[in-house]
């Protein structure tokens, strides 16, 4: 193939730059791929798994410091702080030229360039995107040639080399101390160095496709979003896709691929992660997985928690910092029982047993495997035109407080909603575990602009929609005084599924709360699950006393917007305080707010 002159001019800079010497420019082929892993076996970058278990798989084990994304080291170099927003952390464009391109200096000597074309979307999509990544690590060419649609095709959409998303990578020393991921959504760049994991150095992902994508996306007018995508198709033959959006490591791979146990119903799993959504010519909002494969979290996966997920990881799958067994299998918390006196080698290469104190697999351990081995996966995945959004559904994990499920009142509301969204934090990020924090929209760590300003474009497409989705929240994780979870999850998810399609149609019983509309408490199918009756309301109940205190620390959250806050939610948090506010005076003779409003 041809490449741009331009593109080859950036190339040579790059590598005037940084020292290399030998360049590989990837075409996404098989014998490339055979390549690459041959060679990474041989200097111990990959370790084979079993061959008949686990065909063309293998094993990567990461320097223990560089385990998750670094959101602290997370830079946009917009043109001022105000125009970043508060929620992330900016550097100007001239402080990134003379602090982190230094670092790249010589930074590939004696190593590789590979030039990575990829393409974000389905081929002959008008909504597909083409980037381009310079890397020095292999093991991410392995990934991206997974993760997206890597090599000749990438390159035969390349009609506008001034479009397309550039990237420069380096592994560099690995030190935290050097270790930077910066983005210019000016110019559509990514500087990335000191880091091989995933979320850090596969720059088609959270940094393309949701940091600079979340700019392109306000200028052009859509939206790039943390979400699962996933069709539902009832016992009676409709059919509707969900997006979904959490934080990473709060069940979205489970969801995307969920196995229902309500009988009747199937599954279509569209995207995993992110979603590209735009307004369509009828008034509804169509999405895209711009992605290509899965970068899942392994511990806590298993046939019982998520059958899809472990269909898909047959073969050709590279699993990051999982355990390895005495046979060369793969093995992670979760993933199944062991003898006694079993001994693994854990994900440091550390002779492991049974009751060690340290966890055999790393917490944030991952497998990278391409979408369409997926049992669920559907047709859509490649549509050009994507599928068309009848809900959309905002979820975090919270211990106390949120309930089960609730519909917004409406699409204002809605985004108010997905604003003030508080998850508490997992081993997916650098950090302590188990904290609540905002997170808007599970965007906090890759929304590319002001958050402020971000709200205003989703109230502006809500504006452009005649057909738009409903909009909910839902809390899988809440628990109950025993500290017990109160909800089964994970298949029986499908229930809350079912009272969200039923509310798309009108005929699933809802009650008015101060939060929006809550399931009645016949309305969710909980046959079989041997919850009692207490347990049941608990899971719905809404402490408007509690909420208060809630809703002052959203507004808190909201407020350090500034002017960028839109008007329109300063309304909705006015109009819930209200709601409470009457709420908690009602509550003074009932402990839990019900009414008899039907939604």
């Amino acid at each position: 193939m041809n490449w741009p002159a331009k593109i080859r001019t950036w190339v040579d800079e790059v590598a005037a730059h940084t020292g290399a010497r030998r360049f590989h420019w990837c075409s996404g082929s098989e014998q490339e791929s055979a390549e690459l892993a041959e060679a990474m076996l041989a200097d111990k970058t990959l370790i084979a798994l079993d061959a008949d278990a686990f065909p063309a798989s293998y094993l990567h084990r990461s320097h223990p410091s560089d385990v998750a994304r670094t959101e602290h080291l997370t830079f946009i170099c917009g043109e001022s702080a105000r125009e970043t927003g508060p929620t992330n952390n900016w550097m100007s464009v001239e402080q990134a030229q003379a602090q982190i391109w230094p670092l790249f200096a010589g930074a590939m000597r004696d190593r590789t360039l590979y030039i990575v074309p990829y393409l974000m979307g389905p081929a002959d999509s008008p909504y597909s995107r083409v980037g381009i990544q310079i890397t020095d690590s292999p093991y991410v060419v392995a990934n991206l040639r997974l993760m997206t649609r890597m090599g000749d095709i990438a390159l035969r959409h390349l009609t506008d080399p001034d479009a397309v998303v550039l990237g420069v990578h380096s592994l560099g020393d690995l030190s935290p101390e050097r270790r930077f991921v910066v983005h210019f959504p000016a110019t559509r760049t990514i500087w990335s160095i000191g880091s091989g994991y995933g979320g850090n150095a596969l720059l088609s992902k959270k940094c393309h496709a949701l940091r600079i994508a979340s700019v392109q996306a306000r200028d052009e007018g859509w939206l790039a979003e943390h979400m699962l995508i996933v069709g539902l198709t009832s016992p009676a033959g409709e059919t509707h896709y969900i997006a979904a959006a959490f934080p990473s490591a709060c069940g979205k791979t489970n969801l995307a691929m969920l196995v229902p146990t309500l009988p009747g119903w199937r599954v279509e799993t569209v995207g995993d992660d992110i979603a590209w959504l735009h307004v369509g010519t009828d008034g509804r909002l169509w999405a895209i997985n711009p992605e290509a494969g899965m970068f899942g979290v392994a511990p806590g996966t298993s046939i019982k928690t998520n059958p899809n997920a472990i269909g898909s990881l047959t073969h050709d799958v590279i699993f990051t910092n999982v355990a390895l067994g005495a046979d060369r299998t793969p093995w992670w918390e979760g993933y199944r029982e062991l003898a006694a006196d079993e001994v693994l080698t854990d994900w440091q290469g550390r002779a492991w047993r049974p009751g060690s104190a340290e966890p055999a697999a790393h917490p944030n351990a991952r497998f990278t495997v391409a979408l369409r081995q997926c049992p669920s996966a559907g047709a859509s995945h490649e549509a050009p035109r994507g599928v068309p959004i009848s809900a959309i559904v905002f979820g975090g994990r919270r211990a106390r407080l949120t309930p089960l499920v609730y519909e917004a009142l409406s699409w204002q509301h809605g985004v108010y909603v997905g604003a003030t969204m508080v998850s508490e934090t997992t081993a997916a990020a650098t950090g302590a575990v188990g904290v609540p924090r905002h997170d808007p929209m599970a965007m906090l760590p890759f929304c590319g602009y002001n958050m402020g300003e971000y709200f205003g474009h989703w109230l502006n497409i809500g504006r452009r929609l005649t057909r738009p989705p409903k909009i909910f929240h839902v809390n899988w994780f809440r628990k109950g005084s025993d500290g017990r979870f109160l909800w089964p999850g994970y298949g029986d998810n499908i229930r809350v599924l079912d009272w969200i399609v039923g509310r798309l149609h009108g005929r699933a019983k809802a009650r008015m709360s101060p939060l929006g509309f809550v399931p009645t408490a016949e309305a969710v199918d909980m046959r079989g699950l041997g919850l009692s009756a207490a347990g049941i309301e608990e899971l719905f109940a809404v402490d408007a006393g509690s909420w208060v205190e809630e809703a002052a620390r959203g507004w808190t959250f909201l407020a350090g917007f500034g002017a960028a806050l839109p008007a329109a939610l300063h309304k909705e948090h006015d109009q819930l305080v209200q709601r409470l506010t009457a709420a908690t005076q009602q509550a003074r003779e009932k402990p839990i707010y019900t009414t008899g409003h039907r939604g």
